[in-house]
């Protein structure tokens, strides 16, 4: 099965709110890349007067957790002044939201970051964090530094080269880094830091017929209206075990970019129905 996610994770993603962008916004907070698989942005209108953010909305190309860390964000800073807004921490967006899967800690920090970007196009400031600026480039896959490494694990008191994978992305592509992770770890906390993270209990296994239903609910309450906003969709041809068998149609069928798009949808059936999902283009006309 996918994650363990609370209630109020899946109503901020099946119905997230402040979704788009503010007419003329004040401040435009970019984070992510699309090749990384989360992109983020997020835009504000503040009151000049009373430095009060009066709107905030979010566009996300990302999983569930992306949407939902987005979308309670934006709840929560409209109303607060920005230095208000800026006292929001990453940990503050996951405990709004119920708590988030270990794994997925790094759509909070996106969240995070993405209000100190909008907020130093507000000022006229360029975004810059001498921590994460500090030192080599350790992970090649998605661009983390080891200033960053070390800042998070300083904030978020992370012992485990799992954790900086889980809060940065850091280690989870091609793996070579991971034992440079662990040197920095050992060099930050000395001799506290532990050799094995304790063993995870195995989540809970659907049924076909459950397997099936949450397929489907995903595929046509947020795989299908994206792609129709675009003159394309989708249509399921079969669902064997693990095995989502799709076709693209409209402006998505031939599409060069439909491989790209498949992969975006068995991420997201990964990620919320089954984690061993395997999604397959019938390119048949």
């Amino acid at each position: 099965m996918g994650w363990n996610y609370t209630d109020k994770v899946k109503d901020h993603f099946f119905n997230p709110k402040n979704v788009g962008r503010v007419d003329d916004p004040d401040g435009v907070g970019e984070v992510g890349s699309i090749a990384c698989g989360d992109a983020l942005t997020l835009t504000i209108k503040v009151d000049k007067n009373s430095d009060r953010i009066l709107d905030a909305k979010f566009q996300t190309f990302g999983c569930g957790s992306a949407i939902a860390s987005s979308s309670i964000l934006t709840e929560m800073i409209k109303g607060k002044t920005i230095d208000e807004a800026l006292k929001v921490t990453n940990q503050d967006i996951a405990d709004a939201l119920g708590g988030l899967p270990a794994e997925k800690m790094h759509c909070s920090v996106m969240g995070r970051e993405a209000l100190e970007a909008a907020v130093a196009d507000f000022r006229g400031e360029k975004i810059f964090n001498e921590d994460d600026d500090e030192g080599r480039l350790v992970c090649t896959c998605f661009g983390i530094s080891e200033g960053k490494i070390r800042r998070l694990a300083k904030e978020n008191n992370l012992k485990f080269v799992e954790d900086i994978t889980n809060y940065s992305k850091a280690g989870g592509g091609c793996g070579t880094c991971l034992g440079d992770i662990e040197e920095i770890l050992e060099e930050v906390w000395g001799a506290e830091i532990a050799t094995q993270k304790p063993v995870k209990k195995a989540p809970k296994k659907l049924t076909n017929l459950e397997r099936i239903v949450h397929i489907k609910e995903i595929l046509d309450s947020e795989v299908r209206p994206m792609l129709q906003r675009d003159g394309g969709d989708l249509e399921l041809i079969d669902i064997d075990g693990i095995k989502v068998i799709i076709r693209m149609v409209g402006q998505c069928s031939g599409c060069r970019a439909s491989g790209f798009t498949t992969g975006w949808i068995e991420e997201k059936l990964r990620e919320i129905v089954d984690s061993e999902i395997v999604v397959e283009l019938n390119e048949e006309t």
